[in-house]
């Protein structure tokens, strides 16, 4: 095995780089968006991209089950192996993107994934990105999917996000102002072990800081978190992201700073290396108010740029490059996908109904919105699959033309009651009804 570059020395290709830059050209780095820098021959690059369970919102590739159907494998080697086809996609995409100077959202090799979060509290409603409610289980995940993503070469194939740090499980609708109060029994056994994990056994390169605040201060400044546990405990040395304008969070919700140029100065100060908002320029007038120094400007972007370092960005000899267009969205890998899907499938009763025997049936009834609907597969933060089935779909190619299939949509799911707009509300049942009526089985409901 290659011997993996080490953040000492991408520190240091990192600090000859970012010392050509004046200050304004350093300030303007620490943004997601981060700007083209002609005359060091520095191209744009956009730090935001996803693959919580398969490369995202970047068209055409190979997509997994949702992250909690992934969990419920209970087989952490399946998903080094799905994170490792993840990173090779990733980077099939982002050599071919780059070939036509396309470095758009979602085409870099900065990957904002896994939710290593806790779910615990339904009420949440973004569980589904995680992989459930057990620390020991998140933490294996956690690093078997980091590990496959980053790859064991000399460079990075993919720079991994553990996210959102730290305690990011409330209520959903609140996150942008609640403030988290937890035990630190229930801190350092609960919500922080799969982080420390990922820092410790998986070197992840990056951490993405929780819209909420944890104990009275919001995540993005607090140096309990980035300073102390994250740096001092666990000798982190990669680079720390914000939540999408979790900085501005900061002074207009949280209300803990008064403006924007103290926010970012206590970021920065905490241990806050990148925006994804838009307030980076503050930190002009953060450092005219003495908020913060050149030199943690300075050590924010050598962080940003080790990263980049390590991906190779900068290399003649990064052996990542080779991958072809040609490797994303594969047989294999659509193979894979299969596997997962039927190891995700969880079986909570069966009162003799399964397995269906289409020699004894002539016609069943499949009802629901989720029977033929594609958004449904697709979980959230996804890609677009080249081909997919739905349920309905799959059932009738498997009974072919032995057995009628009856299908109604019962009910909506997001939408009116009713599927036509002129009609009374829940004017599908008696179609689900008669479905029924007119079939040997009845295959439940599927999502209403």
């Amino acid at each position: 095995m290659t011997q993996q570059l080490t953040h000492e020395e991408a520190r240091r290709q990192a600090k000859v780089i970012v010392d050509q830059m004046t200050i304004d050209e350093k300030i303007g780095q620490i943004k997601y968006e981060a700007p083209a820098i002609d005359r060091l021959n520095i191209p744009e690059y956009n730090y935001w991209n996803e693959a919580l369970h398969g490369v995202a919102r970047a068209g055409v590739a190979t997509v997994f089950p949702q992250a909690i159907g992934l969990a419920a494998t209970f087989d952490d080697h399946l998903i080094n192996e799905i994170a490792d086809v993840i990173g090779t996609e990733g980077r099939a995409k982002y050599n071919e993107f780059t070939k036509h100077e396309d470095r758009d959202i979602y085409k870099g090799l900065t990957f904002w994934s896994p939710n290593v979060n806790i779910f615990r509290d339904p009420r949440w409603g973004r569980g589904h990105e995680t992989y459930g409610e057990d620390p020991f289980l998140t933490s294996k995940f956690g690093v078997a999917f980091i590990k496959g993503l980053q790859g064991q070469a000399k460079y990075l194939k993919l720079a991994a996000t553990a996210k959102h740090f730290a305690v990011h499980s409330g209520p959903e609708g609140l996150r942008h102002g609640f403030d988290a109060v937890v035990s630190d029994k229930d801190l350092y056994e609960t919500y922080l072990p799969a982080f420390k994990a990922a820092v410790e056994e998986a070197d992840v390169e990056s951490i993405m800081t929780a819209y909420n605040a944890v104990d009275g201060v919001p995540a993005s400044v607090s140096e309990m978190l980035l300073k102390e546990i994250l740096h001092d405990k666990w000798s982190f040395e990669g680079h720390v992201v914000s939540d999408y304008m979790a900085p501005e969070d900061v002074h207009e919700n949280h209300k803990y700073t008064k403006d924007a140029a103290e926010t970012m100065g206590l970021a920065i100060k905490a241990g806050l290396n990148l925006v994804a908002g838009h307030i980076e320029q503050s930190l002009h007038e953060a450092l005219d108010r003495g908020l913060v120094t050149e030199e943690e400007i300075t050590n924010a972007v050598i962080s940003l740029y080790a990263t980049r370092v390590r991906l190779g960005m900068f290399a003649t000899d990064n052996e990542y490059d080779a991958i072809p267009y040609e490797a994303n969205d594969t047989k294999a890998h659509n193979n894979l996908s299969e596997i997962a899907a039927e190891k995700s499938f969880v079986l909570l009763k069966n009162d003799g109904v399964l397995p269906l025997h289409k020699e004894t049936m002539e016609a069943i009834a499949v009802v629901g919105p989720n029977a033929h609907s594609e958004i449904a597969l697709l979980g959230n933060y996804f890609g677009t699959p080249s081909r997919s089935y739905t349920i309905l779909e799959g059932i009738q190619e498997r009974l072919g033309d032995d057995v009628r299939v009856h299908y109604s949509i019962g009910s909506g799911l997001f939408q009116d009651h009713a599927a036509e707009p002129l009609a009374k509300a829940d004017e599908r049942e008696s179609e689900a009804v008669i479905a029924a009526e007119h079939s040997d089985c009845r295959c439940g409901s599927l999502g209403t």
